[in-house]
């Protein structure tokens, strides 16, 4: 409808609305008149009768569509009693004269009562004053204390009051627990089929939108809420997003919350989209589900199980490869040409939906526009790793790093194994996809490896040093904080940290594996059991991955074969020799500090692993800035000495001798 059309609606609207309650107002005076005043008064009602129902004809014909009153009454099944009650408490808050004519009638009391309408208004009946009936079961009106049920004040909620006068709106009891979801303004052909399938099936009968609960499958939340917003675009309907987590606890709180949604989604033509993960689990979630009616979806990776309504199940997937092609195209506009051929490693990269995509796009083409070719490819690359990594921010820590392979000190077996993890992440595509393999078999595609050593041989340095020539993000995530004692709250930890992850293909990296992994005893009791299928969720989700996932452990011994056998890569970080403690030291400084003196064939007989080596130095750093000196032996023997007395380790003289 065009700003005019709604204008003209609004303006009919409101005359039809004033010709009700002329009419109401009648009725009410007329029943005041029954005191025994003369025929004049009985002329006057016949004849202000007559004009008001000819206003209400001629109010009725100026409509360009259905009046808000008529949509309300038909909505809800008012009868006309209970629509001339509506209009009676919306009277006195429109019209000044109506106020007076109740008050009247009410011993100088504005608010009407039960009694009133009752002995005032034609066609009454009781069962309009039941909790059940539709004017207090969907708070149409509100009934406030008296001494008895017929003699209390009635109210029109505020909210249905303006929807009357033409000027609808969210109810402010929803405001905060929903929010609107706009139309996508692009959607993928793959979503958009089942988008149309979903409209379609809604737009078959009133039994589809009101037996059936559209669910929602899949990991796409970006692309399930895509189609739910472009289904209900189609139908010309609003659509809500109601998270698992605002749905109340209480079960009278739940209750309240359902019959004000079904009211809205009746006044205002909406739809509701309940996102919960966990929705099977949740007892919440799943109460609220089967007691809320009207249009209903259900976004959850999990299938539902209502009892009350049935299922309609939809899975929902990414944009597929030449989708996304076509939607990176179209988002790039004419730079899509300075990307050439490296689009396609963005795509296999990071699975974005059609709005990070364009907010990566728009970052780019803003912040470099003159750029092209492989520079203008690397700023788009590093423009998705923000768009991605939005999620995951929030469940795990993000290391920054700028460790290259110089950096690393490894023996030339191990360096060879990093190596060829950097090289299976960056041709998986070519493997999978081109090549064929990953039709032949989905499970085990992923990339995961167990990097086992004692503290400070580099594990996590390795790490870094793979993110950074992959150019990936890197999270590290502590185990042990992730392990709960509460069952099914690992899982559920741990598959937030894989969604979240599977946009950008971050490197994840797997802390203190032994919190979770250790040899497998005799199952003692369900905990033990439930222990087990922790442990077998996590590598499974490891094995579909699409990005790189390691797990490092300081003690490889007490991990379970059976477990290593699912790992594709395992490294083992050894304890330096003194070579190789050597090399270390000799890149332990930075080149901008200051040194005098400093012998890393003697620093190398201090037996510390590489972690230690660089407390050591950060530390002669201090004492040195601390003195107004360049480091030299003697800072590093007293910075040694305090790393020793931290690891409750005992400095032999032959480790020290001669530095000074």
């Amino acid at each position: 409808m065009s700003a005019e059309e709604n204008h003209n609606w609004y303006e009919a609207n409101q005359c039809y609305l004033t010709a009700r309650l002329s009419l109401v107002r009648l009725a009410l005076q007329a029943y005041a008149a029954q005191d025994g005043r003369g025929a004049s008064d009985a002329l006057m009602s016949e004849e202000a009768l007559a004009a008001a129902e000819q206003s209400l004809r001629e109010a009725e014909a100026a409509l360009p569509s259905g009046a808000a009153l008529d949509h309300l009454c038909s909505a809800f099944g008012l009868s006309p009693f209970e629509k001339d009650v509506l209009l009676t408490c919306a009277g006195v808050e429109l019209d000044a004269s109506f106020a007076q004519v109740v008050a009247s009638l009410r011993d100088g009391n504005r608010r009407p009562s039960f009694g009133l309408v009752l002995a005032a208004l034609p066609e009454a009946h009781w069962s309009a004053l039941t909790p059940r009936g539709p004017l207090r079961h969907w708070r149409l009106i509100e009934v406030g204390a008296g001494e008895t049920l017929t003699e209390s004040p009635l109210s029109i909620d505020e909210c249905v009051l303006h929807y009357l006068a033409g000027i609808p709106y969210l109810d402010v009891r929803l405001q905060g627990l929903v929010e609107e979801v706009s139309a996508p303004a692009e959607t993928p052909p793959s979503q958009a089929r089942q988008a149309e399938r979903i409209a379609q099936f809604w737009a078959g009968s009133e039994e589809a939108r009101s037996r059936f609960v559209v669910h929602l499958g899949g990991d796409e939340r970006g692309g399930k809420l895509a189609v739910a917003g472009a289904a209900c675009a189609s139908l010309g309907l609003r659509l809500y997003l109601l998270r698992g987590e605002n749905i109340p606890a209480s079960a009278a709180e739940r209750e309240a919350l359902a019959r004000l949604w079904e009211r809205e989604s009746a006044l205002r033509g909406c739809a509701l989209l309940v996102e919960e993960d966990e929705t099977r689990k949740g007892g919440t979630a799943l109460s609220f589900i089967e007691s809320v009616g009207g249009m209903l979806l259900v976004s959850s990776r999990d299938p539902v199980r209502p009892l009350r309504r049935s299922l309609l199940r939809v899975d929902v997937g990414k944009p597929e490869r030449g989708e996304s092609q076509a939607l990176w195209v179209r988002a790039l506009g004419p730079a899509a040409a300075h990307v050439n051929g490296q689009l396609d490693d963005v795509i296999s990269q990071f699975s974005l939906d059609p709005k990070g995509m364009q907010a990566a796009a728009a970052q780019v083409l803003s912040d470099s526009p003159e750029k092209e070719g492989a520079e203008f490819a690397a700023l788009l690359w590093d423009a998705c790793r923000v768009q991605a990594r939005s999620r995951l921010d929030d469940l795990a820590q993000r290391l920054v790093s700028e460790s290259g392979w110089d950096d690393l000190v490894l023996p030339a077996a191990q360096l060879q194994t990093l190596h060829e993890i950097a090289a299976q992440v960056r041709r998986r595509t070519q493997v999978y996809e081109r090549w064929g393999f990953g039709a032949r078999n989905r499970r085990g595609l992923g990339i995961s490896a167990l990097f086992a050593g004692p503290s400070g041989t580099g594990k996590t340095l390795a790490a870094e040093v793979l993110a950074n020539d992959l150019r990936l993000d890197l999270y590290r995530i502590d185990l042990s904080q992730i392990v709960s004692k509460y069952i099914g709250e690992t899982e559920k930890n741990l598959r937030q940290v894989f969604d979240a992850a599977e946009d950008g293909g971050a490197v994840l990296l797997f802390d203190e594996a032994d919190a979770l992994f250790g040899k497998r005893s005799e199952v003692k009791d369900s905990h033990d059991r439930y222990a087990n299928i922790e442990i077998s969720y996590l590598l499974q989700r490891m094995e579909t991955y699409r990005g790189l996932a390691v797990l490092t452990t300081n003690m490889k011994s007490v991990l379970d074969t059976a477990f290593l056998r699912r790992l594709r890569f395992v490294v083992h970080f050894p304890f330096p020799d003194a070579e190789q403690r050597a090399r270390i030291w000799h890149g332990a400084f930075p080149h901008q500090t200051p040194t005098e003196g400093v012998d890393a064939a003697k620093l190398a007989r201090l037996s510390v692993a590489g972690g230690n080596i660089r407390n050591i130095a950060i530390q002669a750093a201090f004492l040195a800035a601390h003195a107004g000196e360049p480091v030299r032996m003697r800072h590093l023997l007293a910075a040694a000495r305090a790393e020793y007395a931290k690891l409750e380790k005992t400095m032999a003289d032959s480790e020290c001798r001669d530095w000074l």
